[in-house]
């Protein structure tokens, strides 16, 4: 079964000062930080001594044509788009969501000045779902639906928040108006922060095709748009910024994965603003959910009663003697290169945003083995070295625009695409092994399978008030369509019982897929 990440990937506010920008304004899209003297603290900020805590709460009411129930633990708990990594929508569905507009989240952040212009600076902040109390780990929305046919799950997702108890980030760093800033820990990637801030809906989880689908942001893994131990420099240089990000190796049993490096170079001129990202990543993982005979394999099954097709994926007991975490997945392992284009301009009560980016995943050079530790301390149950025999590129494309229509009411409207090539040149065994050869030329162009080449294309619309001073409400609708390799699988296309269509594994089924998600809420920040 290929991971959501796989077939295309699943997933605010700064230090007020004026005088010379930090390269963060552009491009960190959560909590910039600038190198200047605090700024003076409105009377209701629960600042301290430099240290400041502040959040976000947003929960409202969500319906979709074709959707999912509701998962507990995903950061968006609803299917607000559907293609061939997540394609358990079925029917109508209708209830109270979180996370719609922005993530809900509480931080502390903190600032002090330890030399003449030198300031140490920290971030810790955690996502969680209002409506369940809940710490988002999309880890643990797939683990309750391992063995599960997708017309049985609900709607979990892969995820780079995991149930830490710093899900989102947590560094410490310094920093200097001239020589710029560096932090070290858990943090986001050049790419999770070039996808925020060049969002025309800043990466909303339940409008932005980009924010609901974390493979743009992660280079292809949604896992990948925040990094652990991550050390990050960026600097200014006039108009001109500059950043870099390494994510140095800790080995595959150490709970992170493989080497990865972002940099970044950009500039802002008369409200134009620019950057360009490329970006490589060593051992990414897109998880999924185990089959009932990867969960019989784990448990001690023996190999010979799984038949012939499902035996040649499988080494009986292969994690058996290592620990089980809070939970296992199965996982598609790659290696990762890509590009990002961003652009925005903003001229009076209008703001412009543009975006491309082209990443490609290969076969990893480093193989994980099961057992190995994932993000949260859970583990892959199952591994595939070899999802992309064929190597998979994926390309996706978006623009939008804002318009203030008043001092406190924006109207967003935004078009994404996110497009794949065929790369179903064979067909891979779940342990890394090649099975079979089901599409020998690799030009899949249908819906057969969901490495076909395909499309997804994105219409949303979003209404946002500021009727108070802390309190927005919002509502917008998202519009999408699905084509091809995208549309492999989707529960909806198909009446069979079980969700695996009427003709099975390789055979032609309806090519387009299309899905209305309106939704509306109520947004607090302090």
């Amino acid at each position: 079964m290929l991971s959501a990440a796989a077939v295309f990937g699943f997933a605010t506010a700064g230090y007020a000062d004026s005088a010379k920008q930090s390269p963060f304004d552009a491009m960190a899209a959560d909590y910039a930080v600038k190198a200047k003297a605090p700024a003076k603290v409105d009377d209701d900020s629960l600042c301290w001594k430099g240290i400041c805590l502040y959040g976000t709460l947003d929960i409202g009411l969500a319906y979709q044509s074709h959707g999912a129930p509701a998962n507990q633990f995903s950061g968006v708990q609803y299917q607000y788009f559907t293609a061939a990594g997540n394609p358990q929508s079925n029917g109508p569905v209708f209830g109270v969501g979180s996370n719609q507009l922005s993530g809900s989240f509480i931080a502390l952040r903190g600032k002090q000045e330890v030399a003449d212009n030198l300031y140490a600076i920290f971030l810790l902040k955690t996502n969680f779902n209002p409506n369940y109390g809940i710490v988002s780990s999309g880890f643990q929305s797939i683990t309750q639906n391992n063995g599960l046919t997708a017309a049985n799950q609900n709607s979990f997702g892969d995820s780079s928040r995991n149930g830490q108890l710093f899900n989102d980030q947590a560094w410490v760093g310094l920093s200097n108006p001239t020589w710029g800033t560096v932090t070290i820990g858990r943090q986001y990637a050049l790419t999770s922060d070039g996808v925020i801030n060049y969002d025309p809906l800043s990466s909303s989880g339940a409008f932005s095709a980009i924010g609901f689908f974390g493979a743009s942001a992660g280079v292809g893994d949604t896992e990948q748009r925040i990094w652990d131990n991550a050390i990050k420099y960026t600097v200014g240089v006039g108009p001109v910024r500059f950043a870099v990000e390494v994510q140095p190796r800790a080995g595959q049993f150490s709970g992170g994965q493989g080497n990865a490096v972002e940099g970044s170079i950009g500039f802002d001129y008369a409200g134009f603003s620019f950057d360009v990202i490329g970006a490589k990543e060593d051992d990414g993982v897109s998880a999924n959910t185990l089959s009932v005979n990867q969960l019989k394999v784990i448990n001690g099954a023996a190999v010979s009663t799984l038949g012939a097709f499902t035996a040649a994926n499988f080494t009986a007991g292969a994690i058996n003697v290592l620990g089980q975490g809070p939970g296992l997945v199965q996982g598609n392992v790659s290696d990762n290169t890509g590009v990002m284009v961003l652009a925005k301009y903003s001229i009076g009560q209008w703001k412009f945003y543009g975006g491309y980016e082209n990443f490609r995943q290969v076969n990893p050079n480093n193989p994980l083995s099961a057992g190995s530790f994932l993000d949260g301390g859970y583990v892959l149950g199952a591994v595939n070295n070899n999802a992309f025999n064929t190597a998979k590129i994926s390309q996706t494309g978006w623009i939008g625009t804002k318009y203030a229509a008043r001092s406190d009411l924006d109207l967003t409207l935004a078009y994404y695409r996110l497009t794949q090539n065929s790369w179903a040149g064979t067909s891979r065994g779940n342990s890394g092994s090649t099975v079979s050869n089901f599409n020998p030329n690799g030009n899949c162009t249908d819906a057969s399978f969901a490495t076909c080449s395909g499309s997804l294309d994105v219409v949303s619309f979003v209404v946002d008030w500021r009727f108070a001073k802390r309190f927005d409400v919002y509502a917008g609708v998202a519009w999408s369509q699905t084509q091809n390799g995208f549309s492999n699988g989707i529960v909806a296309l198909h009446p069979g019982a079980n969700g695996t269509g009427p003709g099975g594994l390789g055979v032609a089924q309806a090519t387009t897929f299309t899905q209305w998600s309106p939704s509306a809420g109520i947004k607090f920040t302090f």
